[in-house]
C-alpha cells in the first residue's frame, strides 16, 4: 500500500475523530450524553469509521507508529458494531474525554 493511501485514511480518521469532539461537546457527562440518541448513534458511527480506516492502514506504516494503539482502535470499531446495544455509554464518554484530543494530536503530527 503506498504512503499516499495510508495518509488518506488517516485524514479520514481525524475527520471522524474531530466529528466525535463536535458531536459530544454539548454534553457534560456520560448520562446527558447517552440520553441525547442522535448524538450518540452518531459519535458510535464515527467510531466504527475509525476502525473501518485503521483496516485500510498498511501494517508497516501501523509498526512504523506503533505508539497508536491499533488494536484496541480496531477492537472498539468491533465491540460497536457487533453489541450495538451493549455498548456501554460511560466507557465511550471516558475514551472521547481522555483519549480522543491527545489521538487527534498524534493524527495531526502524522499528516503534517
Amino acid at each position: 500500500m503506498s504512503e499516499e493511501k495510508n495518509l488518506l485514511s488517516l485524514r479520514g480518521i481525524l475527520d471522524a475523530a474531530e466529528k466525535i469532539i463536535n458531536f459530544s461537546r454539548p454534553f457534560s457527562n456520560a448520562d446527558d450524553f447517552f440520553t441525547d440518541q442522535k448524538s450518540f448513534d452518531a459519535v458510535c458511527m464515527n467510531f466504527i469509521v475509525i476502525g473501518e480506516m485503521v483496516d485500510r492502514i498498511s501494517d508497516e506504516f501501523k509498526l512504523k507508529y506503533s505508539t497508536i494503539d491499533w488494536k484496541n482502535i480496531k477492537g472498539l470499531r468491533n465491540s460497536i458494531a457487533h453489541d450495538y446495544f451493549g455498548v456501554d455509554a460511560e466507557e465511550i464518554w471516558s475514551i472521547i474525554e481522555l483519549h480522543i484530543p491527545a489521538f487527534i494530536a498524534s493524527i495531526q503530527k502524522i499528516t503534517q
